[in-house]
C-alpha cells in the first residue's frame, strides 16, 4: 500500500491520482530542465527515489502482459542526479563522497549486510536479502530470500527476482540511458554462476541456471542444444533452462574464428530442488 514520505502536496491524494500526478510531474520537468530549480519538481523527484528505496514503486514490473518498462521512473532517477549536492558520508572509518547517499535501517528491513557491502539510497531489498560484500546501485529491485554474493553487483534499475543466487563476481548490469531500454531482469529462484556477466536488457526467466562464466548481452546467441535440433534465443533465457559458455564459429574478412554462444544443455527437472547447486544441475545433464 503506498505510504506517503511527507510531502503535503501528496499526502491527501488517492495512490492512482499520486502516480498520475508524479508521473506528470516528471515528465514536464524531463521536458524543460529549467523547471529542475523549482521546488514542486524537486520533491517530485525526490518523492519517486522514496517510493523506490521503500519497494513502493519499479523501474519494471511484471503483469499478464509480461514485463513493462516505467519510463517516466527511469527518468525520475536521472533527473534526481542533478538536482543533489556532492556530500561526504562516512561508514567507522570509511568514507565516501558521491551526490546519492547510502541506504540505511537495514535491521528495521530486516536485510543481512556483511561489511563492505554497499547499497545507494533509491535501491530496494526485501527483506530476507543478504549482501555479502557487493553492491546495489540505485533505481534496482532485489527479492526476498536473493543473495548477492561476493564480489556480485547489481546495477541501476536491474531487477532481480525472489530466492535468487547471483554467486561471487557476478555483473548484473545496469541501465538509465536511453530511458526506453529495458533493465536486466533476472526472475524468482534462479542461480547465476560464479563471474557471469548479464548485461543490456537480458532477461533470465525463473528457475534459469547459469553456469559460471555465462556472458550474455542483448547478441549473445543463445542456443539450446538439448535436442536433435537446435532453437536459438536472443535477449532471453527461457524458464529453468542450464546454461554454459559456449563457441560458434563465425566467418570474418581474415578467416573463420570463434565467438562467445551460451549453450542451452536442458532443462532443470521439476524434482530439483530450487536451492540446488550448480553442481548439482549440471549433473543432470551429464555436463559433471
Amino acid at each position: 500500500m503506498f505510504l506517503s514520505t511527507g510531502f503535503s502536496s501528496f499526502a491527501s491524494l488517492k495512490p492512482t491520482i499520486v502516480m498520475k500526478t508524479l508521473s506528470a510531474q516528471i515528465e514536464r520537468v524531463w521536458n524543460d530542465r529549467s523547471l529542475l530549480h523549482e521546488a514542486e519538481y524537486q520533491h517530485a523527484i525526490n518523492e519517486v527515489i522514496e517510493m523506490l528505496d521503500k519497494g513502493r514503486l519499479r523501474v519494471a514490473e511484471k503483469s499478464d502482459d509480461g514485463w513493462q518498462l516505467n519510463e517516466w521512473v527511469k527518468k525520475a532517477v536521472i533527473l534526481y542526479f542533478p538536482i543533489r549536492k556532492m556530500e561526504v558520508t562516512e561508514a567507522g572509518p570509511l568514507e565516501f563522497h558521491d551526490k546519492i547517499p547510502l541506504k540505511k535501517d537495514y535491521a528495521s528491513q530486516g536485510v543481512r549486510v556483511v561489511p563492505q557491502a554497499v547499497a545507494r539510497y533509491g535501491a530496494f531489498l526485501s527483506k530476507g536479502v543478504i549482501l555479502m560484500p557487493s553492491y546495489v546501485n540505485i533505481g534496482a529491485w532485489v527479492g526476498s530470500g536473493t543473495m548477492v554474493d561476493t564480489w556480485a553487483t547489481v546495477g541501476s534499475c536491474a531487477q532481480i527476482g525472489e530466492n535468487v543466487h547471483l554467486s561471487g563476481g557476478v555483473g548484473i548490469g545496469g541501465v538509465l540511458e536511453p530511458v526506453q531500454a529495458a533493465p536486466v531482469i533476472i526472475e524468482d529462484n534462479c542461480f547465476i554462476g560464479s563471474r557471469c556477466i548479464v548485461v543490456e536488457g537480458v532477461r533470465v526467466e525463473k528457475e534459469a541456471v547459469l553456469g559460471a562464466n555465462v556472458v550474455l548481452t542483448a547478441s549473445t546467441r543463445i542456443i539450446d542444444v538439448s535436442s536433435s535440433q537446435t532453437v536459438e534465443y536472443k535477449g532471453f533465457v527461457p524458464e529453468r533452462s542450464i546454461v554454459v559458455p559456449g563457441t560458434v564459429s563465425k566467418q570474418f574478412p581474415a578467416g573463420e574464428f570463434q565467438v562467445a554462444c551460451a549453450l542451452i544443455i536442458g532443462k532443470r527437472k521439476a524434482s530439483t530442488d530450487l536451492k540446488t547447486s550448480l553442481n548439482d544441475a549440471l549433473r543432470e545433464t551429464n555436463l559433471t
